[in-house]
C-alpha cells in the first residue's frame, strides 16, 4: 500500500515543528520531511520522532543570504557552500534524517555547474552512509535556479559518480517542464531517491488541478518503488480538511 510523507515546510506551518511532526502522525502519515528545521533545537525534534514514531525522510541546506536559494552551484562559494551542507549533515544526524537535499541556487554557465559538481562530490563523500538528493526546478516557480531540468540533474549525476547522490523527483515541477511524468519516471527510475507530488499547476491538494495522480502512483508500485511519497503543496484551507486524497489515491 502507498505511504505518505507529509512536507512540513508546506503542511501545518502555524505550528512549531515538533508538534507539527505530532499533527502528522495524527492525520495517518507515515513519515515525515521538512525544509530548513535549523532555528528549532534538534533534540526537540528527535523526541518528537521518537514520540510517535515517525521516520524524518529529510531537509534541506541552507538558502543562503536573502533573496539567494542555494549556494553550491554559486562559484567562489564553495566555503560557505560546505558550511551549508555541513550544518545539514549534523542536523540530519542527530534527528537521524535518511537525506539532505544539496540546494544547488541561482547561476547559469560551466563554471556554476563545476562549483555544484565539486559541492556534490564533498557532500557525498563526507557522508557516504546517507542519500544526497538534488532536485530540478521549474523555471516558472523558480527562473533562474541553475538546475532547471530533469536531464540535467540526470547528467549531473552521472557526472559526480557517487552512488549516494540521487534526484529528488517532484512531480509537481517535472509537469512543469515535461508533458509524459510517467516516461520521466521510467527514464531516470535507477536515479531517484525520493519522490514528491502536489496537484498541477496550483500546487494545492494532489486531488485537484489538472493532473491526474492515479496512474502515476500505479506505476511507482508497479516499478517496486516502496518508499514514501513526499505530500509538498500548500493547502486551500486546513491541511485535516483536504486529506481525502489519501484514501483516494492510496494504492
Amino acid at each position: 500500500m502507498t505511504r505518505f510523507s507529509a512536507n512540513l515546510g508546506f503542511l501545518w506551518t502555524e505550528l512549531d515543528l515538533p508538534d507539527a511532526i505530532r499533527a502528522a502522525k495524527r492525520a495517518g502519515f507515515d513519515a515525515v520531511e521538512c525544509h530548513w528545521p535549523y532555528d528549532v533545537d534538534a533534540a526537540r525534534v528527535k523526541a518528537a520522532l521518537d514520540e510517535t514514531g515517525l521516520a524524518m525522510l529529510g531537509l534541506n541546506t541552507h538558502r543562503g543570504n536573502p533573496g539567494e536559494n542555494g549556494l553550491s552551484a554559486l562559484p567562489g562559494r564553495e566555503a560557505e557552500a560546505r558550511a551549508a551542507i555541513d550544518q545539514a549533515l549534523a542536523y540530519a544526524d542527530v534527528v537521524d534524517a535518511g537525506a539532505v537535499h544539496v540546494m544547488a541556487g541561482f547561476g547559469q554557465g560551466a563554471a556554476a555547474r563545476a562549483a555544484f559538481v565539486g559541492n556534490l562530490r564533498y557532500a557525498c563523500d563526507v557522508a557516504p552512509h546517507r542519500t544526497i538528493l538534488i532536485e530540478p526546478l521549474n523555471a516558472h516557480d523558480v527562473p533562474g535556479y541553475f538546475l532547471g531540468t530533469l536531464q540535467l540533474a540526470s547528467d549531473v549525476i552521472a557526472e559526480v559518480a557517487r552512488d549516494n547522490l540521487k534526484i529528488m523527483f517532484d512531480c509537481y515541477h517535472v509537469r512543469w517542464t515535461e508533458e509524459d511524468v510517467g516516461a520521466q519516471f521510467q527514464a531516470v527510475f535507477s536515479q531517484i531517491g525520493h519522490v514528491q507530488f502536489a496537484s498541477y499547476p496550483d500546487r494545492t491538494e494532489p486531488d485537484q488541478g489538472s493532473f491526474d495522480y492515479a496512474p502515476i502512483f500505479r506505476q511507482l508500485a508497479d516499478l517496486g518503488y516502496d518508499r514514501p511519497l513526499g505530500a509538498e503543496y500548500r493547502p486551500k484551507t486546513s491541511v485535516e480538511a483536504g486529506l481525502g486524497w489519501m484514501e483516494t489515491l492510496r494504492v
